[in-house]
């Protein structure tokens, strides 16, 4: 089979995707079909502006009849983003005398371990972890026994807030911080005093009914559809739809099991006629083995990237103007069954959550009331 290879650079004022490969009728059929491809020769190379969407697209056209080689790429893209980071920033990276002692390496592969034995989930093991040796970084000259409440504040004013990083990442910092301060002997940080970031308090997004439809509407591919209909249908999060079997469809009891997920909750959501036949339509076509939506190989589960990916692509073929994300879908749901007049009880049970406070914010995005109130400037 041969091999196409993917880079990345400027021509014309935009950045595009280059697109190599050696002289091949199959493969020279194959990139004409890209949108907006075109030749270069100055580059010699084939070229398309570059987009997440523009290299799923290559992925998908070649990925039965060539391997696809985008080492390249991923390097010119690793080079950018160092560039674009901050100098001081920069020079704290590339400083190799910032090592973790042995000593403190123990110790974090202690926590990680205790996190195991507490089955926390892998996610949440991987960030604490990371959170954690970059705090402990920061502070190499420094044992873990000597770091106090200042150097909190100091690395959240010096290194969190002057690169501008976010604010659920400073709060998954002091997570990762006072849990393991309070597994530790003999510590000098007071855990009781660390306090988390305020988040913003935003309102979750909310696509209208007419907005979901042209964007199930907009897909072409039955296992896509069937994807992203699931996800609005039963208000799933990504990383569920993507663990599903086929045996977690229960069309006799008419409801989608949802194993182990946020919090190792098990849970169900009720199934509608119309899902089914969906559904159905989409195992004849597809009869996956092991997940119910599997990826170029069988048996292995799809790729969370490429779903992302699938819905830019719908909504590319809408008027949609916004930054939909696979969430979206989920919020959309839980607003909707709140529209149709569904108790705000049964909305916390299908979606998982374990606090009702989590669930009431949809009763500020939902309409069905907020229409009914008349505005006192209609009354002058």
């Amino acid at each position: 089979m041969k091999t196409i290879k993917l880079d990345k650079s400027i021509h014309r004022g935009g950045e595009v995707v280059l697109i190599h490969f050696p002289h091949d009728q199959l493969l020279g059929e194959a990139v004409r079909k890209i949108t907006n491809v075109r030749w270069s020769k100055s580059l010699k190379s084939w070229y398309a502006p570059y987009s997440i969407a523009m290299l799923n697209e290559i992925k998908i056209l070649f990925d039965t009849i060539a391997l696809i080689d985008a080492s390249m790429l991923k390097e010119t893209i690793a080079k950018e983003n160092l560039s674009a980071t901050p100098d001081s920033y920069r020079d704290e990276m590339t400083n190799k005398e910032k090592k973790l002692s042995d000593a403190t390496l123990k110790q974090i592969e202690k926590f990680i371990n205790w996190l195991h034995s507490r089955r926390y989930s892998e996610n949440t093991v991987k960030t604490y972890s990371e959170a954690l040796k970059a705090f402990l970084l920061y502070f190499h000259t420094k044992s873990i026994l000597e770091i106090t409440n200042d150097d909190l504040i100091e690395f959240n004013n010096k290194h969190i807030l002057s690169n501008k990083f976010s604010a659920s990442y400073q709060n998954q910092v002091v997570n990762a911080i006072k849990l393991f301060y309070r597994t530790m002997q003999n510590i000098k940080m007071d855990v009781e005093l660390i306090h988390r970031p305020k988040n913003p308090k935003l309102l979750p997004n909310v696509l209208s009914k007419e907005e979901i439809k042209s964007i199930l509407d907009a897909t072409q591919n039955i296992k896509h559809r069937a994807m992203l209909s699931l996800i609005y249908a039963c208000g799933l999060r990504c990383g569920e739809i993507l663990r599903l079997t086929p045996a977690h469809v229960d069309t006799k009891r008419m409801v989608l099991i949802i194993k182990q997920s946020k919090g190792r909750k098990d849970r169900i959501a009720p199934l509608s006629s119309k899902i089914v036949e969906l559904l159905q339509s989409y195992y004849k076509a597809y009869k996956p083995q092991l997940f119910l939506f599997e990826g170029a190989k069988r048996g292995e589960a799809y790729d969370a990237r490429s779903l992302q990916n699938v819905l830019k692509q719908n909504l590319a073929r809408t008027n949609i103007n916004k930054p939909v994300s696979l969430h979206w879908l989920r919020h959309s749901y839980a607003t909707h069954l709140l529209e149709n007049g569904t108790d705000l009880r049964y909305i916390q049970e299908i979606l998982g959550h374990s606090s009702s406070k989590t669930t009431e914010i949809y009763t500020h995005v939902s309409n069905k009331s907020i229409q009914k109130i008349v505005s006192p400037f209609d009354t002058l």
